[in-house]
């Protein structure tokens, strides 16, 4: 069985990731899953440990950033706390699936750092404009915090040169198509392929 790949997408608020995710989980006839954070928050009514969320307490949470359980973590004291197990990460490759971490640049970089093998892909808007009038068109935030996000956009792409894909989310189905295309690509790779590989060189002739 071949190893699946962690596939990372990144990108601002308001680019898409929440839809171009669920399109690539919806399309992959459940051979991606998405990747379960832990958290210090309490669950809301309707959710469940261990499928929108691996629940735990502080000390809990304390205790996985101690013993490396964790690829990445956001620690805001004051706030509640979330980190990508690195267990749940491990056991879904393990078993041949596809994992999809939705996250931010710094949260990105780490789980490479972790996990060279992993594959980021950034998300672009075509434009700062457009971004704005999607942002504007949500109807969810005053002026000030779109402001906000702008600039924390500009910062996040900045760091584009760092990822190892980039798709502009200009028309959705196109990105959605070209994220699919950049995951097959990736399992042609003589890494994804490895196995194959060593096995192919050591057989007798």
């Amino acid at each position: 069985m071949k190893r699946g790949i962690l596939f990372i997408i990144s990108g601002p608020s308001g680019v898409g990731k929440g839809t171009v995710s669920k399109a690539l989980l919806e399309g992959s006839g459940g051979t991606m899953v998405f990747s379960v954070s832990a958290t210090t928050r309490a669950p809301r009514p309707g959710e469940v440990h261990g499928r929108e969320y691996f629940f735990v307490s502080e000390e809990e949470f304390e205790r996985m950033i101690e013993a490396g359980e964790f690829l990445e973590y956001m620690k805001v004291f004051g706030r509640n706390n979330y980190g990508t197990p690195r267990r749940y990460v491990e056991e879904q490759l393990a078993m041949g699936n596809d994992v999809l971490l939705d996250i931010d640049v710094n949260g990105a970089m780490k789980v490479k750092e972790n996990c060279p093998e992993a594959v980021a892909l950034m998300l672009a808007p075509p434009s700062m404009k457009e971004l704005r009038r999607r942002l504007e068109n949500r109807g969810t935030e005053e002026q000030e915090a779109i402001e906000r996000r702008l600039a924390e956009a500009k910062s996040e792409l900045s760091r584009m040169g760092e990822y190892d894909f980039v798709v502009v989310n200009d028309d959705l189905q196109t990105a959605i198509e070209e994220c699919r295309k950049v995951l097959e690509a990736c399992k042609l790779t003589p890494a994804y392929c490895k196995d194959f590989v060593s096995d192919l060189i050591n057989e007798d002739f």
